[in-house]
């Protein structure tokens, strides 16, 4: 494992440039920052609040979900995230212009009768329409947990829509490769779920018991699921909290292999280089970016 770049403030939604770069959310900063691949750093965007996935969209501009902000703890040189931020500024879905580094914002809690909590995880289908996850805001003062979904919407700020509610605080959000399941990993009940899709942002009501969700797998033991990719051959990668590493997942539900990291909050993976072998692990707390040789290659995102 070959550490990329360090001194990042809490680094998710890592994506993987033409040019060998990897631009990545750093929640802690509010910021988007490219890293080079010689690992010179340099800031895209200044978003405020807590940007945290990222994925790049038919336009060629980024798309972010914007928790709002946490509050944090920092201890002996690691960051990790505690409750909603004292200064939270609501849950949105921003566009980012990767040239100028200016901020739109797409969508923001209450258009098209949505509410946006705490977006967390992006993923593109297609169609040019995206999935993403809402993991919600824990206020300990008030002790409150909110109850949040998973939602789609359109580049064109056309539609937005909450298509599976209620969801166990969603974070990892991916898509099979023939684009036909989704794939959503529950932080607090560790568990992977999926979904069928049936349409562009649709998904089938009663595919599992009681709803639209099949639980696929839940590993032993006190541990956390954060965000996902997914391998070309289909297999969807776990970043797991409290295990620290990737837990590698077959679409019928068997753990193809764990991979250790040094991080208890290992968050994110995704996959660049020209054979798709190259993965970049965000090692969140210690504020590091991690590159490793994997097993296999990673599915090439749409756009």
């Amino acid at each position: 494992m070959e550490i990329v770049a360090t001194g990042l403030r809490f680094p998710e939604g890592p994506v993987a440039m033409p040019d060998g770069s990897i631009i990545l959310t750093e929640i802690g900063s509010g910021c988007i920052t490219r890293i080079a691949a010689d690992g010179t750093k340099s800031k895209v965007a200044d978003t405020g609040g807590g940007p945290n996935g990222l994925a790049v969209g038919p336009d060629g501009k980024l798309y972010c979900c914007n928790n709002g902000g946490f509050n944090w703890n920092e201890s002996d040189g690691y960051l990790m995230p505690h409750g909603i931020a004292d200064d939270y500024s609501g849950g949105r879905i921003e566009r980012i212009d990767i040239e100028t580094g200016e901020v739109e914002i797409l969508y923001k809690s209450g258009d098209h009768g949505c509410i946006l909590r705490g977006p967390n995880d992006i993923v593109f289908d297609d169609a040019g329409g995206f999935w993403f996850t809402d993991h919600g805001k824990q206020d300990y003062g008030k002790r409150i947990h909110d109850i949040v979904g998973i939602f789609y919407g359109k580049t064109d700020g056309s539609h937005l829509e909450e298509v599976i509610f209620p969801s166990n605080n969603p974070n990892g959000v991916g898509l099979s490769p023939d684009g036909k399941t989704l794939y959503a990993a529950e932080t607090y009940t560790c568990r992977l779920m999926k979904f069928n899709v049936t349409a562009p942002g649709k998904v089938a009501p009663d595919a599992g018991p009681g709803g639209p969700g099949i639980p696929l797998y839940r590993p032993e033991g006190y541990k956390f699921f954060d965000s996902l990719g997914v391998e070309e051959c289909g297999n969807i990668a776990v970043a797991t909290i409290g295990e620290c590493g990737i837990s590698v997942i077959s679409p019928e539900g068997e753990l193809v292999e764990f991979v250790a990291t040094p991080d208890i909050f290992t968050t994110n993976i995704c996959w660049g280089g020209d054979d798709m072998m190259d993965a970049y692990i965000c090692l969140s707390s210690s504020g590091q970016l991690a590159k490793v040789r994997w097993a296999r290659p990673g599915l090439r995102l749409e756009y």
